[in-house]
């Protein structure tokens, strides 16, 4: 197997930078790109849900959050990613496993890399590493994130 593209999907949780030591080995291996992707949720989506809101709230809070999450990102791949060959950051909006699967096709991806779950995960393994493992067409690593309970 040849491995030139890593993707390691992170929603910036402790749980998540579980996979981050394996990300940063298989990268120095294998001399790949690594793709790292931040989701932002869709909170127009909600809708009247959570009450009425004015559409340029959202976008300012959408806004604000994609600008956090790739000042976040950039602190990760500096900090943590400096040896790999290179690096590179998405920001998508939408649901996780269907931005997951774009960067898979967009960039092909060769390798997935992720915890078993994320920050939102509740059981050992996440509905988004579960509906990932379903869905993709390319092997997926996936950390053990073990509850302590």
């Amino acid at each position: 197997m040849k491995v030139q593209r890593i993707l390691w999907p992170t929603d910036f949780s402790e749980n998540a930078a579980k996979a981050l030591p394996y990300v940063q080995s298989l990268s120095e291996k294998y001399q790949t790109e690594v793709h790292v992707l931040y989701v932002l949720k869709d909170y127009g989506e909600w809708g009247a849900s959570y009450g009425d809101y004015q559409p340029e709230d959202v976008e300012k809070m959408r806004q604000w959050e994609k600008e956090m999450a790739e000042k976040r990102l950039d602190e990760l791949c500096e900090k943590f990613l400096d040896s790999c060959p290179l690096y590179i950051r998405h920001v998508a909006v939408g649901d996780p496993v269907q931005e997951i699967l774009k960067i898979i096709d967009k960039e092909n991806v060769d390798l997935v890399v992720m915890a078993s779950r994320g920050s939102e995960g509740h059981f050992d393994v996440g509905s988004v590493t579960q509906k990932l493992l379903q869905c993709s067409t390319i092997p997926i690593v996936t950390i053990p994130v073990i509850s302590e309970t």
